[in-house]
């Protein structure tokens, strides 16, 4: 009898423990586990949390309107502290929590180091790191949602050289994966013109006293100057420049001008040009209509990396719909080539291609700071539109 009984029992619990199983991955079945890698505290801090929030705000659209292919997406976040390290591990756990897919880390030096696992994995790796050799390792996971320096900087060349028609500049850049990758891409794209870079000025990731810096860079007596540091260290660049008096041209990219940096600026930001590849400003419905719906949401105007993460996650829900399922090699796959319409997709911000290599082209801006504000005063086109950028966009000025 008892020895029945105990037979039951555990005939019972095999078939609970089934059950149970199979309940699970049903459940695991029912959503799109993405992993949030991203810099939400540390020198990155301000790219990272719009980034975060960006995405999420996403996330919350599709999961609102039934998901993708009937399935919620699931974030699971966790904080790289700004450390290249700890994003490896952070990746590492990531990838034994069996997610589908990762956002970040934003930062260049962090996400070179931590997508050797996600591509091991075969985790597709949405980043908005800038450096270049980020997608020229041959890595077929990773994806961009920001232009890549080798995009970036020959537009940014024309503008300094045949908009602003300076002969010379001073560069001054900061010191890590992203400072360094635009410094020798600006410097390859000034090359192919008449404009010389009289001088480098090194700063670190995390400085806080540019006096030197902009010592320096006065000494070299340039026409202009062009500023290539992160966020935080663009306020205090732009501050000090303008305390020793500097009233040349400031011209950088992305970082230079967002509205973390114009508002810890203040009045020393005003002036500042930059080549942007995304602006809640520009004059296109769908990033209006962002802007507003992410105030609303935070409370505050989101930067470029706002948009990078809420594109980010529209892309990927792009791809999953062009592959048909949630598989993650299917996904990376139909990444390549990928177009992708505000048409059918307005999160994506604005029509997009991606590339054999991940990274993306469309249209860009040239802004400048008025009264405290982004103001767009040229459109640059994709580059795939087969016009010369720097001619579109003297047309189109402003």
């Amino acid at each position: 009898m008892q020895k029945r009984f105990t037979l039951k029992l555990i005939a019972s619990c095999v078939v609970a423990a089934g059950s149970l199983g199979l309940t699970g991955t049903a459940l695991a079945q029912n959503t799109i586990k993405v992993a949030a890698i991203v810099e939400l505290s540390g020198a990155g801090a301000t790219a990272g949390t719009n980034f975060y929030n960006g995405m999420n705000l996403a996330v919350k659209e599709i999961n609102a309107a039934g998901g993708i292919l009937g399935k919620k997406i699931e974030v699971i976040t966790s904080d790289t502290t700004t450390n290249p390290g700890v994003a490896l591990g952070l990746t590492k756990k990531a990838i034994d929590q069996d997610v589908f897919a990762i956002f970040g880390p934003v930062f260049s030096g962090s996400i070179i180091v931590s997508m050797k696992e996600s591509e091991k994995a075969q985790i597709p790796n949405w980043t908005g790191g800038e450096a270049a050799n980020i997608t020229m390792q041959g890595n077929p996971y990773v994806f961009r949602t920001s232009f890549t320096q080798a995009t970036a900087m020959p537009k940014v060349a024309r503008y300094i050289n045949q908009q602003a028609k300076l002969k010379s500049v001073a560069v001054i850049y900061v010191n890590n994966d992203f400072g360094k990758g635009g410094l020798e891409m600006i410097k390859k794209a000034l090359g192919a013109t008449d404009t010389k870079v009289l001088g480098e000025v090194s700063t670190d990731q995390g400085q806080v006293d540019f006096s030197a810096a902009v010592l320096k860079a006065k000494q070299l007596n340039a026409d202009g100057v062009f500023a290539y540091v992160n966020e935080d260290e663009s306020a205090r660049l732009l501050r000090e420049l303008r305390k020793q008096g500097w009233t040349k041209p400031i011209i950088g990219e992305t970082t230079l001008t967002g509205q973390k940096v114009i508002d810890l600026a203040g009045d020393a930001a005003n002036g500042a040009i930059a080549h942007v590849g995304l602006t809640v400003d520009a004059p296109v419905p769908a990033i209006r209509a962002f802007r507003a719906k992410f105030e609303r949401e935070y409370k505050y105007v989101s930067d470029h990396n706002g948009m990078k993460g809420y594109s980010g996650i529209y892309s990927m829900q792009a791809a999953i719909e062009k592959a048909g399922k949630v598989d993650r090699v299917a996904v990376a796959k139909a990444m390549k080539g990928l177009k992708i319409s505000t048409d059918k997709y307005p999160g994506a911000l604005m029509d997009m291609t991606f590339d054999d290599k991940g990274d993306l082209d469309r249209m860009s801006f040239i802004v400048q700071v008025k009264n405290g504000k982004q103001e767009v005063v040229d459109t640059v086109p994709p580059l795939s539109a087969g016009v010369a950028p720097a001619a579109k966009a003297a047309s189109t000025k402003k």
